[in-house]
């Protein structure tokens, strides 16, 4: 049963979470995940570590405690002067023995729990409302000064969400932007007259996606979480950047709901 138990804890849950990898993968999933840049090195490490857990099964049960300390007759005759000793730490390995026990067995209730979470649980994207819990109202940190440089000369065809946030947010110029027509999809969030129109920005991976959210100036109102198209054109309100906008039209949430 120990050695059931350590395969289970070790083989067994690396080779769930190896194949649930190369299953999102293989269905267009993983990136609900990861950034898609990263998907060659998951989807590799996945591979090898499967092949890792299905060579593992050739060893005999019990074979990773076989040592071969075989030392011979002259490590018994040196250790008998150390029975005294090793009698006296007995109780204290007994109690060691014990805590490492709870430990392992704790570890692997958790682990197991998480794994089984993983396997079990239907891919879904992050909701609306965990946008709103992430959104400190700090400027975004996915961009930098050169995506507003980079505005300035009028380049924005592959600007999305998460570019244009950082250009709301920071520019010091904001008259230079007036005037610019846009084409965004997202999500509403609550904000300013209006909605704001949000999406989540991965970098590496959805444990560090951070909201973007634009000013959309329109007398509709939507419900929140709802996808939509905005189009309209970036206006200066007294400093403060937002999208005018000419059309709103509901749609369906896209394959791919984040930015990066």
């Amino acid at each position: 049963m120990r050695f059931t138990g350590a395969r289970l804890l070790g083989v067994g849950l690396a080779a769930g979470l190896s194949a649930v990898t190369i299953a999102l993968w293989t269905t267009g999933r993983l990136a609900l995940y990861i950034n898609p840049e990263s998907t060659w090195f998951a989807v590799s490490m996945a591979t090898i570590g499967l092949v890792g857990c299905a060579v593992s099964f050739a060893l005999p049960r019990g074979a990773e405690d076989d040592h071969g300390h075989d030392h011979g007759e002259a490590d018994d005759h040196a250790g008998h002067g150390h029975d005294h000793a090793r009698h006296a730490g007995h109780g204290h390995d007994e109690r060691r023995s014990v805590w490492a026990t709870a430990a392992t067995v704790t570890g692997g209730v958790l682990a197991t729990g998480v794994v089984a979470a993983i396997v079990l649980t239907p891919p879904a994207t992050l909701s609306a409302e965990i946008a709103m819990q992430r959104d400190t109202g700090t400027p975004p940190l996915f961009q930098g000064a050169d995506t507003v440089a980079l505005a300035a000369t009028g380049d924005t065809a592959s600007f999305g969400v998460g570019e244009w946030a950082s250009v709301f947010a920071t520019a010091t110029n904001p008259e230079a932007f007036d005037g610019d027509q846009v084409t965004l999809t997202g999500f509403v969030t609550p904000g300013g007259d209006g909605f704001s129109l949000t999406r989540l920005v991965i970098t590496h991976c959805v444990i560090d996606a951070q909201p973007a959210s634009v000013a959309v100036a329109s007398s509709d109102t939507y419900e929140t979480g709802k996808w939509v198209t905005v189009t309209g054109t970036i206006r200066d309100d007294g400093g403060r950047l937002a999208i005018h906008a000419t059309s709103i039209e509901t749609v369906a949430e896209p394959k791919d709901p984040y930015e990066y």
